[in-house]
């Protein structure tokens, strides 16, 4: 059903609270407030997100179900794009 907005009736926007998808957390506290991109693992079919390390000269995790790792290097000339997929 559609509301008198053009959109889904079933979608609330309450200011202040961010939607989650199924199954989301919140992220360690230490965690909080540290640039993050989004990466899809195409080796399991999930997207997660990957924090910048300590150091700050990449964005490093592992798949959160297979747990192959993924380094993606900060330097100049890079890109300003928030979203990758890790093959």
């Amino acid at each position: 059903m559609k509301s008198a907005m053009g959109g889904p009736d079933y979608i609330v926007d309450i200011a202040g609270v961010r939607a989650r998808s199924p199954g989301e957390t919140d992220p360690p506290a230490s965690l909080q407030g540290r640039p993050w991109i989004a990466v899809e693992w195409a080796c399991c079919g999930v997207y997660g997100r990957v924090y910048r390390n300590r150091s700050g000269d990449a964005y490093e995790a592992r798949c959160p179900k297979c747990q192959r790792p993924v380094r993606v290097r900060i330097g100049p000339g890079g890109t300003d794009h928030r979203f990758f997929r890790a093959e």
